[in-house]
Order: C-alpha cells, then sequence, then structure tokens
C-alpha cells in the first residue's frame, strides 16, 4: 500500500516526502535535540461497522515544538480489542520500518520511538507484556501510557472525525 500522510503543515505528501522533511528540520537545526516518534490508535464506529486507524508520524523538536504527520483509514469492524490493539502496533511497526528504510536511503539512523495506547490500567493491561515485546524484539523502543502521547494524544485526536 502506499503510504500517504497529512501535514497541516505540509498538505497531503508521500511517505518519501515526510522522510525528506524529516532529514530538512534536523539538517535546519543541527544543535538540537529531535525524538523520532511513530503511533497509532483506533476508533470503532458501531454505526458504520468499521474502525477508524490513524498512524502518527511526530517529529518531537524537543524545547521547541514539533511536526507531526498522520494517515487515516477505514478497515471492517473488528470486534476484539484484542485484534485491535495488535492492529495498531502492526500498523506503527509497519511505518516505522518503512520510515527507517527512506531516512537510511537518505544516510540518516535514526532511533525510533513507538508509543502505544495500553497500559498498565484498564482494559489493556494484559496486552502490554506481548505487544512491548513484540515492539522491542523488532528493533524500537516501546512506549506505554502514560508516556505515549504519540498514541494517546497526537493519533487518538484524528481518530474521532
Amino acid at each position: 500500500m502506499p503510504w500517504t500522510f497529512l501535514s497541516p503543515t505540509l498538505g497531503v505528501i508521500t511517505l518519501e516526502e515526510l522522510a525528506a522533511d524529516l532529514v530538512a528540520q534536523v539538517t535546519a537545526n543541527p544543535q538540537d535535540r529531535f525524538s523520532l516518534i511513530v503511533g497509532s490508535d483506533s476508533q470503532p464506529k458501531p454505526a458504520s461497522r468499521s474502525v477508524t486507524f490513524v498512524t502518527a508520524v511526530i517529529m518531537h523538536h524537543i524545547g521547541k515544538g514539533g511536526r507531526y504527520y498522520v494517515h487515516k483509514e477505514q478497515q471492517q469492524h473488528i470486534y476484539s480489542l484484542r485484534h485491535r490493539m495488535f492492529t495498531e502496533a502492526a500498523y506503527s511497526l509497519e511505518v516505522g520500518a518503512l520510515l527507517s528504510e527512506q531516512l537510511k536511503g537518505r544516510g540518516k539512523d535514526w532511533h525510533l520511538e513507538v508509543h502505544l495506547d495500553i497500559g498498565k490500567n484498564g482494559a489493556t493491561k494484559q496486552l502490554v507484556r506481548e505487544i512491548v515485546a513484540w515492539i522491542t524484539q523488532s528493533g524500537y523502543e516501546a512506549k506505554i501510557k502514560p508516556d505515549s502521547f504519540g498514541a494517546s494524544k497526537v493519533a487518538d485526536r484524528f481518530t474521532k472525525g
């Protein structure tokens, strides 16, 4: 699937354009610190028997804000919370891998955080160990609630509409 993202700054862009924009941000501010984050969230829509999935890429310009890019899509309704949480993680892993590949092609090998919309409290607590292990064994740092703002704040904001 060709991944496209909506950027409030740039409009609709491809994954390749997203990677180029990330590199340009860091190149323009070589003395600053950045954090690269991918997070996904989902929202069931029972009336339409579908689920909205949103994957967000965030370049956090530490101490100076950041820039985000979102990919949104609908799928047939997924009834199992476990299935939805694993699908969210899979989207984040896929985008993380494709983005890492794009960045390596530009001579950049950046640390990537995957933010998960799961936590030690609530309905998803039984899934934390399994999903976090999957993310870390894939070579990424996993963050869960309350530290997973990429999923629980940025991506979540776009699942509602």
